[in-house]
């Protein structure tokens, strides 16, 4: 281990950072941010974006990663250069695999404001430049069950429509007990409060917040009323992340 993975994995829960894009877009970011300068391979970002009816992303160009997109409030209008046309609405996802190039566009649907979560997961070298493409899945298609104190969807994981090609799990965890959640061995990942407010290991943790896991094989949550967070874990790469504005190299 590194010595910046060292101090990375020694975190508690931390406050997300205030972005202001140049289109006009807001969001909070989990990761990297001044507090906590670090990529958590192999995710290479992660924030939650609001977008309001006047703003959006104007088609512009990525590569080198996968796009998650999970909305949870309004609709999300997306276009791109392989002819996809589609919007997601609350509790849909969409999977934007950029590989050797793809460009897209992002705005509101209906004259709405929206807001959702977008994670960036790195592609290893060897398939960076693989064919763009892109996948979806409505929210009646993502499997939900009842696990401990927590109703859990499962955004990508078994039984979920959508893969990537990195080893990954992505839930949305509505809280209303105790829940614990167990990462697989060898797997970095985080929690990010989305509504809400509990404990995460027993410190206070609410919307906005994150906790980064580097070396942790499960965490314990708990809410007396209602916390929803998304658990994100995926198989690291051991690979450098190289992030060039829009680029992933």
């Amino acid at each position: 281990m590194t010595e910046s993975e060292s101090q990375a994995s020694a975190v508690g829960p931390l406050s997300g950072e205030k972005v202001r894009h140049g289109t006009g877009v807001n969001s909070n970011r989990a990761f990297p941010t001044d507090s906590y300068p670090y990529n958590l391979d192999p995710f290479v970002l992660f924030e939650q974006f609001y977008i309001d009816p006047d703003n959006g992303f104007p088609m512009h160009p990525h590569r080198g990663f996968e796009i998650v997109s999970y909305m949870i409030e309004g609709g999300m209008e997306h276009e791109d250069s392989l002819g996809v046309a589609n919007t997601a609405y609350e509790n849909d996802a969409m999977r934007i695999t950029t590989g050797s190039g793809i460009r897209h566009s992002e705005f509101p649907a209906d004259g709405q404001a929206c807001t959702g979560l977008q994670l960036w997961v790195n592609l290893p070298q060897a398939e960076k430049d693989a064919d763009p493409d892109y996948g979806d899945a409505t929210a009646d298609t993502l499997p939900t069950a009842e696990q401990g104190g927590a109703t859990v969807t499962t955004v990508i994981g078994e039984g979920s429509p959508i893969s990537l090609h990195t080893p990954m799990e992505y839930l949305d965890a509505a809280v209303a007990d105790t829940w614990t959640w167990s990462v697989p061995e060898g797997w970095s990942g985080f929690l990010y409060g989305v509504a809400g407010d509990g404990t995460v290991e027993g410190q206070p943790f609410t919307a906005g917040d994150v906790l980064p896991v580097t070396d942790t094989r499960s965490v314990t949550l708990q809410s007396d009323d209602s916390l929803r967070v998304v658990a994100v874990s995926g198989r690291p790469h051991g690979e450098p992340i190289r992030q060039r504005g829009p680029y992933v190299l």
